[in-house]
Formats: structure tokens, C-alpha cells, sequence
């Protein structure tokens, strides 16, 4: 080989390499953008010096967008001012990082739906509960991330179908408890009644549909309705009430929602 075809084959050899290190290091700084625990602005509805610790309110839908939101939204604003704590809000789950979530006591899925998480919010989230943290979903966090099992296990159930807005007869399973001592034996409230195609045998159980007061039931004797648990080192709270405006407008609703809340967000309730 002549000097000069060494010298191309060298100079291509290098030209090679240059191109290989700037691939690498794009893809380093995609990966640093990507993990590092940067932090996002959230909306807060109500900040005080007065009040003593945050939760975020998360209200991203990858399906059905319930017209329920902005009431739950205020109605949670509400709870805060009560009991002093400020309420962040984000439709957007980028807001998920751990640089963010070091402010938060619990965070509450306010009818979110689908998918909306990826893989990096889901592992910080995971870490969030874990650290002993609280977690609130309502009514259509049910119906969320469906391929994600450990935060279905957090909720404990995923959402088959629902009846109509129709009236339903609730038994209160445990009215000695904080969340629903407020509450009657047997009561009636008009919602959009859940089906589920996962139920955890780890829940405790506060609410049950009476399935021979309304059409579309599908579990029998068994239809859980409103629950809590501890978990993987946090504490959780669902109720599948929540689909009509109204609902949110329905003290023994808005007390529920209220103990729910304080439960899983407040160290001393």
C-alpha cells in the first residue's frame, strides 16, 4: 500500500472515531436529561406561610376526560385551605421527579386515565411511596396504567365497566373508622357505578355497593366501593365515587374525600 492510501485509510480511521464520540456524547447528555432529578414549575392553588406541608394533585387523561375535574380540583383547594396545606395541580406527569416530589406528603390521581407514565416517572413514584409516602386516587385512577401492576396494587383494582349515573345504595362496612365515621349505615348517592376486573385482597374495605339497588353490577355479594391500605411502605385511599359534579358537591362525599386525604397526607391524623 502506498503512502497515500495509508494516509486515507488512516484519515477515514479518525473521521470514524470523531463521529463515534459525538454520538456518545449526545446520547450521555439525552440519558443526563433524561434521569437527573431536574425540577419542573407546579401550579400551587393556595400557598400560605401558614399552611404546614403540600400534596399534588395529578389530572392527566390518556382517555375519557370526566367533566368532574375542575370541580375536584376545587374542591381539593377547598380541603387545603381547611386544614392547612397547599395544593399543587399539574394535567402534565413530567411534574413527577424526585427533585419535585421532595415537597409532597401524597399525591392524588384525580380522574386520571390511561397511560401516563413513563418508565423514569414510574420508578420515582415508586421511590416516593416507598419512603413512606401517601397516594389518593378517585374514581378513574382506577382506570390508569393498566400495565403497570404495582401501581395497581397500590390502588387496589383496576376498572372493568361501569353502570349508568344511576342511584345506588352504599352499605358503610366500618363507620368507626376516621375516613367514615360521618356516615350512616346504609345510605344513597346517584354516581356512575364501577365494575372491576381486579380486586386486592390486601384492602380494607369502608364501602360497598348494595348491588339490588341499581342495574350493572357485576360482583354480587362483593362490590367494594371505597378503601384503604398501607402499601409497599406508604399509605393509600381510593373511592371510586366521583364521576358527576355533583358527587363533589355532596358533604358526606366532601368529607370523605377530606379524611381520605388527611389520612394518607398527614402524619398526625
Amino acid at each position: 500500500m502506498d503512502l497515500v492510501n495509508k494516509g486515507t485509510v488512516k484519515e477515514s480511521f479518525w473521521k470514524i472515531i470523531n463521529s463515534f464520540n459525538f454520538l456518545m456524547k449526545i446520547a450521555l447528555l439525552f440519558l443526563v436529561f433524561l434521569f437527573y432529578p431536574y425540577s419542573i414549575n407546579i401550579d400551587c392553588l393556595n400557598c400560605s406561610e401558614q399552611n404546614t406541608y403540600s400534596v399534588l394533585v395529578i389530572t392527566e387523561t390518556k382517555g375519557w376526560v370526566h367533566d368532574s375535574i375542575e370541580s375536584g380540583i376545587d374542591l381539593i383547594e377547598n380541603i387545603g385551605d381547611k386544614n392547612n396545606f397547599n395544593v399543587y395541580h399539574s394535567d402534565d406527569s413530567k411534574v413527577i421527579t424526585s427533585e419535585n416530589l421532595k415537597k409532597f406528603n401524597s399525591i392524588i390521581f384525580l380522574n386520571t386515565t390511561g397511560n401516563i407514565l413513563n418508565d423514569y416517572e414510574q420508578k420515582v413514584f415508586e421511590n416516593f411511596i416507598r419512603s413512606g409516602k401517601g397516594y389518593v386516587g378517585v374514581h378513574s385512577a382506577s382506570d390508569t396504567e393498566y400495565e403497570w401492576q404495582w401501581y395497581g396494587d397500590l390502588v387496589g383494582a383496576y376498572f372493568r365497566n361501569h353502570s349508568d349515573v344511576v342511584d345506588g345504595r352504599i352499605f358503610t362496612v366500618n363507620n368507626s373508622h376516621k375516613i367514615t365515621e360521618h356516615l350512616n349505615t346504609v345510605w344513597n348517592i346517584k354516581d356512575e357505578w364501577y365494575n372491576f376486573d381486579y380486586i386486592s385482597d390486601n384492602i380494607n374495605v369502608l364501602l360497598k355497593l348494595d348491588e339490588t339497588s341499581y342495574d350493572g353490577g357485576e360482583h354480587l355479594d362483593y362490590h367494594p366501593i371505597t378503601w384503604y391500605h398501607e402499601y409497599d411502605g406508604g399509605k393509600s385511599f381510593y373511592t371510586a365515587l366521583g364521576h358527576t359534579k355533583e358527587v363533589f358537591e355532596d358533604e358526606r362525599f366532601i368529607k370523605l374525600l377530606e379524611r381520605g386525604i388527611l389520612y394518607v397526607s398527614d402524619e398526625d391524623y
